[in-house]
């Protein structure tokens, strides 16, 4: 990213032929929480990561930092992962390390939106995992982002006992029980002053909006907690 160019201006340029869905504002504000915390040690993590819009941004600010990481946990479905269910939505079943995850339960992917988004992805690459790593290498962070194929549970029992993060960003199962679950295992890692990102919240997802509000808006543990953009919401662990 070019030090003289508006900082947008790169993110835009990088992820306008990266599919998904988070918008150029929610990815500026991913980047200046990400270069905010230059000075707190630890990684960053990013649950839920596509075909990497969001890990661009967050590795352009970690780049800048200089010695910071990105993992981006996902489970990366393959094409023959998808299914159709019998209301005519669709949803995934991957087995990694001889586990189960199912996905897409809670949002619901339409016939239309399946077609319309989801399909041309694999018409790329079959591997949504290899679409990703192109996608990271094509903006040369192929060595600041690291993708781990599996869930938030099986990242924390594989990464090193002393992980840190500085910050966090959730974008997994938006069930209730699971954003609670994503939160507390993220706290385990998280340092004070450090910062907790939620996608999709106060949006449409009842059960995101509960979590967020039960565990990160109640609790005394955290401060600054602010809707930043249409549906991302941030607090910063107090120190």
């Amino acid at each position: 990213m070019p030090q003289q160019t508006p900082a947008i201006k790169s993110i835009e340029s990088a992820v306008q032929d990266v599919p998904g869905w988070t918008p150029l504002d929610q990815l500026y504000s991913l980047f200046m929480l990400g270069m905010s915390t230059s000075g707190l040690e630890g990684d960053i993590l990013e649950l839920g990561s596509w075909c990497g819009r969001s890990a661009i941004a967050l590795g352009f600010a970690a780049r800048l930092g200089k010695g910071t990481k990105v993992h981006c946990v996902d489970l990366f479905p393959e094409k023959s992962d998808w299914y159709e269910n019998k209301d005519g939505s669709y949803s995934f079943k991957v087995t990694i390390g001889g586990k189960v995850f199912e996905a897409y339960h809670e949002q619901t992917v339409w016939k239309e939106p399946f077609e319309r988004d989801i399909v041309p992805v694999y018409d790329r690459d079959p591997s949504l995992l290899k679409t990703f790593q192109k996608c990271i290498a094509d903006q040369g962070l192929q060595d600041v982002v690291t993708p781990f194929r599996g869930d938030l549970e099986l990242f924390s029992s594989q990464a090193p006992k002393n992980f840190r993060c500085k910050l966090a960003f959730i974008d997994g199962d938006h069930s209730y029980e699971a954003v609670c679950s994503d939160i507390a295992r993220v706290e385990r890692h998280l340092v004070p002053g450090g910062w907790i990102c939620f996608d999709d919240a106060f949006s449409s997802y009842d059960g995101v909006n509960q979590a967020i509000t039960d565990k990160i808006i109640n609790s005394p543990r955290y401060e600054m907690a602010q809707q930043l953009t249409r549906k991302l919401f941030v607090a910063r662990l107090i120190g």
